[in-house]
């Protein structure tokens, strides 16, 4: 989308949005980062992890590589509409198919343009392979900086060129009259000239929004292109994600997850219950011994209630377990004297119940 002198609103807009990206980027305090790349947290404790969205190369032999879970394998497309170039570009990473003779930007480098487009056969770099994603508030912002030279120099020398070009076809110009902005002063002379640390600070970027989209049969995040400023040095992109969406930060090795605070929280309780108690039952009760233990009446009749438990199940459980093999109850012996001694003690019992009766 190109902006030019006659839409003002338009114009100063799209700058005020583009001065918002570019400079609270490095000025903002509220911003929050974290260590590992295309991810981010905010300080409400939400954690953005775009991982998922960055496309990958396939192997060699065309396959997947093993730790792609679903991750793309193709470029992102943007169409530019009324620009008149479509765009290209991936997600924290760099383009996946490769791009060469980028126009102003190192041989060195070309393997890590993450956006691009391509003019009349040129093809324009709009930033290098970045993966610091930043949460702002309710705003995720990707950027990408250090692509090719802007175009703002060339337009400014065709203007001079085409003023001059007028110039010289006036109808008449009297060969005396010189004006005093055509003197050439060493002013003037140092203005005229475009100088190369202005060339090489004004490079293309690319800004990246991230909207969540809680879409349950949303595939591939969607990339669109929003506009660029005059100069065509920024250009604006919206990503609508699922990944996009607010999560909660995994737990990370080392650190205390929310299991170990609950308990250091049950530990500390503990402690303090057993030493309070003590202190308490040794100086104004001056209890001695075990009776020294806050609640002690308390814990021994719970200690007594699992003892009997114990005792009970364990004798339950006896009952089924099989006997020892070799070894039987001997009701009587062979000769059937322990049956005859068995008649002995009844009649002497029944003896000793007539006598009770009399």
């Amino acid at each position: 989308m190109r902006f030019y002198s006659d839409s003002r609103p338009a114009h100063s807009a799209i700058l005020y949005l583009l001065s918002l990206t570019s400079v609270s980027l490095a000025a903002d305090p509220d911003k929050t980062t974290t260590s590992t790349a295309c991810t981010a947290s905010s300080t409400s404790g939400a954690f953005f992890d775009l991982r998922p969205d960055m496309a990958i190369k396939l192997n060699p032999d065309g396959s997947k590589p093993a730790h792609s879970n679903g991750a793309p394998v193709v470029d992102y497309k943007a169409r530019g509409y009324d620009y008149g170039s479509n765009f290209t570009l991936n997600i924290c990473g760099a383009v996946v198919e490769p791009v060469e003779d980028v126009i102003g930007v190192d041989e060195s480098k070309w393997q890590n343009v993450s956006a691009y487009y391509t003019s009349k056969g040129d093809v324009y770099s709009l930033g290098l392979q970045s993966g610091a994603l930043v949460s702002r508030g309710k705003e995720l912002v990707l950027q990408y900086t250090g692509g090719s030279p802007c175009g703002k120099s060339k337009k400014r020398e065709e203007g001079l060129q085409e003023r001059s070009s007028i110039h010289d076809g006036a109808a008449y110009r009297d060969p005396d009259y010189e004006r005093e902005s055509d003197t050439p002063t060493a002013t003037n002379a140092l203005a005229a000239k475009p100088t190369e640390t202005d060339e090489v600070k004004r490079r293309k970027s690319a800004t990246i929004f991230f909207s969540c989209d809680r879409d349950p049969g949303a595939g591939t995040a969607q990339v669109s292109f929003i506009a660029t400023d005059p100069d065509e040095c920024s250009y604006v992109f919206k990503v609508k994600s699922q990944h996009a969406c607010a999560g909660v930060e995994p737990h990370k090795p080392g650190s205390v997850g929310p299991g170990s605070v609950f308990l250091i929280i049950l530990a500390i309780a503990v402690l303090v219950y057993l030493l309070g108690g003590i202190f308490y039952q040794r100086t104004v009760a001056h209890a001695r011994g075990w009776k020294q233990l806050p609640n002690y009446s308390l814990w021994a009749s719970v200690w007594s209630f699992i003892c009997d438990f114990f005792v009970i199940a364990t004798s339950s459980c006896a009952r089924f377990l099989p006997n020892r093999r070799g070894y039987h109850y001997v009701s009587g012996s062979p000769s059937g004297r322990g049956r005859s001694n068995r008649d002995d003690e009844n009649r002497l019992i029944d003896q000793y119940d007539e006598e009770w009766e009399d």
